[in-house]
């Protein structure tokens, strides 16, 4: 991936809506070029989807909980169970004291408790540890102009 491609993502980012005659006055390039660019990308995988970032209070998920889940076993063959939860929005198996850690938006810290009793009901859950976001100061994604995103 070249300097060009990766311009051509970070313009995406920010606007997934600009027309390749955009994105390719963006780099120097022309409309074909650009759209030849982005569609080799998408085949390559660097563009996964193209979706519209949703404010979550607006759409009733305004509670924010970072979920650390503890395990008697393994937990690497449950991500199943954790993607049958519609409120987790990530799960991520990691190392430390836990063994898993989600990421869950609910409207109302009842529904994040009704969250937490569903994740018991995974196979192999033995605990959980909630933090409740109380305030984001800003979430950026992965940036395409830095190798390794920094």
């Amino acid at each position: 991936m070249d300097h060009i491609d990766r311009t051509l993502l970070a313009q995406l980012q920010e606007d997934a809506t600009l027309s390749y005659a955009a994105l390719g006055e963006a780099v120097g390039l022309s409309a074909g070029a650009a759209h030849e660019r982005v569609r080799k990308m998408r085949e390559r995988g660097a563009i996964r989807r193209t979706t519209v970032d949703v404010d979550p209070a607006a759409v009733g998920s305004g509670v924010l909980a970072y979920v650390m889940v503890d395990s008697t076993a393994w937990m690497g063959d449950s991500a199943a169970g954790f993607a049958a939860l519609p409120e987790i929005l990530e799960a991520h198996v990691i190392a430390g004291s836990a063994s898993v850690l989600v990421k869950v938006r609910t409207a109302t810290t009842e529904q994040l408790q009704d969250v937490l009793r569903r994740i018991y009901a995974i196979e192999g859950v033995s605990g959980t540890q909630a933090t409740v976001v109380l305030e984001t100061f800003f979430e950026r994604p992965v940036s395409p102009l830095e190798p390794g995103g920094a």
